[in-house]
């Protein structure tokens, strides 16, 4: 990322800072192109949004007071580090009545901050176990 942080005029970064924009193996957006994709040079991790490109996002969002969406999009980014598998299961226990207690939500956030380092994801599943807690949301459905 930039040293200089991103506000409004750099939406969207793909357009106003293009040198900016990589794939996931380091590949820049100019080398996105229907030739490289026919010879095979393109993968679908080049494709994939990163976690550089969610921070620019979430840096141009606070830039204009949308710190709520800013803060989403640094969960995003965390997010980005977790296997697929594990974020289907977060999003299993967060559905209301799927999760047996507040332990369960506790135990799944402590161990996404000390294997992924994903703190703000897991301060979140923290703030829900709260919330489901007084709202009486762990019925276990199955």
């Amino acid at each position: 990322m930039t040293d200089k942080p991103l506000n409004a005029k750099d939406y969207p970064t793909a357009e106003t800072r293009p040198e900016q924009v990589v794939g996931g193996r380091g590949k820049p957006l100019s080398a996105l192109t229907l030739d490289a994709v026919i010879a095979g040079d393109v993968e679908m991790e080049d494709l994939r949004i990163t976690p550089q490109a969610l921070l620019q996002q979430a840096q141009i969002s606070r830039s204009v007071g949308r710190a709520t969406l800013a803060g989403n999009l640094e969960r995003a980014a965390e997010m980005t580090r977790l296997p697929q598998d594990e974020v289907m299961a977060i999003y299993e226990i967060l559905r209301p009545g799927r999760a047996a207690s507040k332990e369960t939500l506790v135990e799944a956030a402590n161990r996404i901050r000390a294997e992924y380092d994903a703190q703000q994801l897991a301060a979140f599943i923290e703030e829900a176990a709260e919330f489901y807690e007084k709202r009486g949301l762990f019925r276990k459905r199955f």
